[in-house]
């Protein structure tokens, strides 16, 4: 799609909107979209003829909601699938969509039906959105994002109708199996039912697709399609970097993640003990997929045991992979950190991977994203603790919940719903930073952009640990 400059028009109002969008960058786009999107949601939740028989949501309950369903969470202070109707669950469901795929993706899906041109600084903004490494070929990858997206969700909505078709027949058992696969390639973790996902637990169909539609999701868009591309073509499509190190990262985290749960959890009689070893297999496989940021759950995590928790809390950290719909600080993030550092008690100076040098400007940046991350966190669960007048909501608790918030993951100890309204707005802003990154956020409202003209003299004489 050929660069043009977009069409001169005569109307005063529409040159005015044009200079005010050009002047917001595309780290604000991004901030400001989410808060829009929430505040629409929120409307459209609060509205009576959304609710379920006999119930009524709040405006915060909503907002929450919305926020939780944008920000492809899954946390949730109502029950979805009793307190809204089904038209407020398949609103539930398009903010999971868009959330998950990005505002600015379907408004450039938009110009591309209505045969708008899509010029340079839209171009930038997407690529900023879905983490491409350049914004030259940004349109047809959104192209490829849609069509790829829509089939998986497709496949896994025609497998997981298979079981719930049959339990709920065939318009609820549909609907069910449409909401969930998205809920589940979005990483949203959103379940209608009651327990979310705790009578699946020895139900290989439904965990199995699960966990396949969730890593698919947390993987990346890019790496997805880098994959397909290579198996396609080996010769003229290579792996990617990034692709092998997040694929080698995804693998090494699921298989930490099921040995830990088995290994802890294995003798636990509230979680794998009453299973047999297949069972025990799959549940523990499973709590390992949903902790990269998906929320949905077969066990119940508030009867495990404090190391297994502080373990769900680290993957929850990590996350997913960049540019996909799940959350954390990102894989690739964890491992640069972890590299450089490894690197520094080596004493060398570079950090090589698959026969690449990383280079210094990635490593301020990992480093960056993860101690802006970790304060974030602890400011926010300082103010739960600050705000917490329930006695029965423990330390470990709201610690759980503000990761969990944060990472947009969705899991919970089961104490979201005995949150009070002040916590409730703590978590739907660590949802809201979580979700378009707080490097992100703080670029974003940094009115400086300028480059320094000063270079300072150099300082070597400041001792370090």
């Amino acid at each position: 799609m050929a660069l043009s400059p977009p069409p001169r028009t005569s109307d005063p109002a529409a040159r005015v909107r044009k200079g005010l969008f050009s002047r917001v960058s595309p780290p604000q786009l991004i901030a400001l979209s989410f808060a829009v999107g929430i505040l629409v949601g929120a409307v459209l939740l609060t509205l009576p003829v959304t609710h379920g028989p006999g119930r009524d949501v709040t405006f915060l309950q909503a907002l929450f909601t919305a926020t939780s369903a944008l920000c492809v969470t899954g946390l949730n202070v109502i029950d979805p699938g009793r307190d809204f109707n089904r038209l407020g669950q398949v609103i539930i469901l398009i903010l999971i969509q868009v959330g998950g795929l990005g505002i600015i993706t379907f408004g450039t899906v938009f110009a591309l039906v209505t045969r708008r041109r899509v010029n340079y600084s839209e171009r930038i903004r997407l690529a900023q959105q879905i983490s491409a490494f350049s914004a030259g070929d940004v349109v047809p990858l959104i192209r490829n994002i849609f069509l790829y997206t829509f089939v998986i969700e497709g496949v896994g909505a025609l497998l997981l109708a298979l079981r719930f078709v049959p339990l709920e027949g065939w318009g609820r058992g549909l609907f069910y199996a449409v909401f969930h696969s998205v809920s589940a390639f979005n990483n949203a973790g959103f379940a209608l039912y009651s327990d979310n996902y705790l009578r699946f637990v020895r139900d290989d169909l439904v965990s199995m697709v699960t966990a396949g539609l969730i890593i698919l999701g947390g993987l990346g868009f890019l790496v997805q399609l880098n994959v397909v591309a290579h198996l396609l073509d080996r010769r003229r499509n290579r792996l990617l970097v990034h692709s092998k190190l997040t694929l080698t990262m995804t693998g090494a985290l699921l298989l930490i993640g099921t040995l830990t749960y088995l290994g802890l959890e294995w003798n636990n009689p509230r979680t794998l003990a009453p299973l047999g070893l297949e069972d025990k297999l799959l549940a523990s496989f499973f709590q390992s997929v949903v902790t990269r940021t998906a929320g949905f759950n077969t066990l119940d995590y508030g009867a495990m045991g404090l190391a297994t928790l502080f373990i769900s809390i680290i993957l929850m950290f990590i996350g997913a992979n960049p540019g996909s719909t799940g959350g954390g600080i990102k894989t690739s993030t964890f491992y640069v950190m972890m590299a450089s550092a490894w690197s520094m008690v080596r004493g060398r100076g570079e950090i090589v991977l698959f026969s690449r040098r990383i280079d210094r400007e990635t490593v301020i940046r990992a480093m960056t994203v993860g101690l802006l991350s970790i304060g974030l966190v602890n400011v926010m669960f300082i103010l739960l603790l600050v705000f917490n007048t329930n006695p029965n909501v423990l330390f470990v608790q709201l610690f759980f919940e503000a990761v969990s918030a944060f990472a947009t993951v969705g899991l919970s100890m089961n104490a979201t719903p005995l949150l009070n309204p002040a916590q409730e707005i703590v978590l739907i802003g660590l949802m809201y930073l979580g979700r378009i990154g707080p490097l992100t956020f703080a670029v974003a409202f940094n009115s400086r952009g300028e480059q320094d003209l000063v270079k300072y003299p150099a300082e070597k004489d400041i001792l370090i640990g």
